[in-house]
């Protein structure tokens, strides 16, 4: 006898953990935190390295994104604002540079697209805000100003970036080791 009922794909215990913990990672946003000492760019990098399928690498840090800035929208009033496509767009970017350290993952790797993810992300969103802004004449001068204002920021974007690219990585090795069942065996994730 054959059954009508469509069997659901499972998901693997790999990329159920992969999911799991950047959504958890994305959630500390809701914490008091220094301005920009965040995990985007971290949660970025990490799906774009970890995910086998590319899209996912996308999908998953953007929707955890998405799911804190709803919850920092209702929690506090700030979560939904017009540079969100912007920002989008450079975690998304920081998803590529992720892609950059499949089979090469190391400390270096990670330091060295940690830190060019932060700095297009301070390119890209003060650029941003100077052409949205009339704080700011449109002119060289005030960009340069706007990206001189914000200077103090880019410090603390590069720390998030690391410290949560540290803890994410560096724990996700460690699980990898205790729990066989999370290494990559090249089913896809």
């Amino acid at each position: 006898m054959t059954s009508d009922r469509t069997t659901t794909p499972k998901l693997s215990p790999r990329l159920s953990a992969l999911a799991v913990l950047i959504l958890g990672v994305a959630l500390t946003r809701l914490l008091p935190h220094p301005p920009n000492f965040t995990p985007i760019l971290a949660l970025g990098l990490f799906g774009g390295a970890m995910f086998d399928r590319k899209h996912l690498g996308f999908v998953v840090p953007l929707a955890a994104m998405l799911i804190s800035d709803l919850c920092l929208e209702l929690m506090f009033g700030y979560g939904i604002h017009g540079l969100m496509p912007v920002i989008y767009g450079l975690v998304a970017l920081s998803t590529v540079l992720g892609f950059l350290m499949r089979g090469k993952l190391g400390i270096a790797m990670v330091i060295g697209l940690g830190t060019a993810s932060s700095a297009l992300f301070f390119l890209g969103s003060n650029f941003a805000v100077w052409l949205g802004s009339t704080k700011y004449p449109q002119t060289l001068e005030g960009l340069l100003a706007c990206y001189t204002a914000a200077t103090p920021f880019f410090q603390n974007t590069l720390l998030g970036t690391f410290a949560y690219a540290a803890l994410m990585f560096g724990g996700w090795a460690i699980a990898e080791k205790r729990i066989p069942v999370l290494a990559n065996t090249g089913a896809p994730a």
